[in-house]
């Protein structure tokens, strides 16, 4: 029955832990399939996770990645929507980068405007965040109440979005991003290749 719909969830994310040299973990009674690869020092961890609303449930895919951050620099990039403005007009700048066709398509927010355009002057990470149709990656200090607490100077690079990826090309981009995205931070400044001491 299954067949209809093409591979499982399971035998795409086992297919992207062979390609990018990582490991699908299978699921037990408290927590689902993942997958973690490791990029240095750092290890990114794929999963999904489901949340009430109202009477349904929702299913996110999320990537995570916990890394040593010195100097508590943070941002959010998401795809432009008829929703930005409103946020924008409530009071969170959105930061042009200077990249016309990106700045017209995403919305990035950060608490330091000039390391901001320098993180993203990166053509390869810009056409990283453009391969992803749906996409809200930011960096969290640690995962509330219900996740993972962090030490201090630890933050995550974080990724969520509605649904299920089934599509290894575009789960494997989304890997290169964080890689990418990583080594951007080291560059300037706002992570250390160092292990920052967090198993999700």
């Amino acid at each position: 029955m299954g067949r209809m719909f093409g591979p499982s969830k399971s035998e795409i994310w086992r297919q992207l832990g062979e390609e990018i040299g990582g490991q699908y973990v299978e699921g037990g009674l408290w927590r689902g399939d993942r997958v973690q690869g490791s990029h240095g020092a750092w290890t990114v961890t794929l999963d999904t996770y489901t949340v009430q609303v109202g009477k349904t449930y929702v299913t996110f895919t999320r990537m995570r990645a916990p890394y040593v951050n010195p100097d508590g620099f943070r941002f959010t990039v998401y795809r432009r929507s008829i929703f930005s403005g409103i946020a924008t007009f409530l009071g969170m700048q959105d930061i042009d980068i200077g990249a016309p066709e990106f700045d017209d398509d995403f919305v990035i927010k950060g608490t330091d405007e000039g390391r901001v355009r320098t993180l993203f002057s990166s053509p390869r990470l810009r056409e990283l965040i453009d391969a992803q149709r749906n996409i809200h990656l930011s960096v969290k200090d640690d995962e509330g109440w219900f996740g993972a607490r962090f030490p201090e100077g630890v933050d995550e690079l974080y990724f969520a979005v509605p649904g299920v990826i089934r599509d290894v090309e575009r789960l494997k981009l989304l890997y290169e991003l964080f890689a990418e995205m990583l080594d951007r931070l080291c560059t300037v400044g706002s992570a250390h290749q160092r292990d920052p001491g967090v198993a999700l």
